[in-house]
């Protein structure tokens, strides 16, 4: 058979079957997921709960580098003598100070990061399988 017709045959033979990837063969139409009642969960004891947990770490955090930032602005902007002050070579106690600004912001966003992981995600992994049957995605 020339190379021209092997091709039609083939294009022909898969036209009668349906698509295939490996052994899946039918398609992978998703289960209707009913829409949840927000109201309800907003007031439900675990979402409450969960909300108590988030903010018991994001408002003092928040608090603590907002006043670690405002000090850091306040002392720079009329404490010029204690920000000059030479701690090593040329590096100065402003300079260090700014990046420990950097510093706590990447310290802050670690310990959310566990904090989160440990006891907000769990939480919300259950919430969502409450609601809804099923994993988030």
């Amino acid at each position: 058979m020339p190379h021209a017709t092997q091709s039609q045959s083939r294009r022909a033979g898969d036209a009668r079957r349906p698509a295939a990837f490996g052994a899946i063969d039918r398609s992978a139409a998703r289960r209707e997921i009913p829409e949840p009642d927000f109201p309800a969960i907003a007031r439900s004891r675990d979402f409450l709960v969960l909300r108590r947990r988030l903010r018991a770490f994001v408002f003092p955090m928040s608090a603590l580098f907002f006043v670690w930032y405002l000090g850091y602005v306040v002392l720079a902007a009329y404490f010029h003598d204690f920000m000059s002050t030479r701690l090593f070579g040329v590096v100065n106690v402003g300079l260090v100070m700014g990046v420990g600004q950097f510093a706590s912001t990447i310290l802050i966003t670690a310990l959310y990061l566990q904090y989160a992981a440990r006891r907000i995600d769990p939480r919300v992994a259950a919430l969502h399988r409450e609601v809804t049957g099923g994993e988030p995605s």
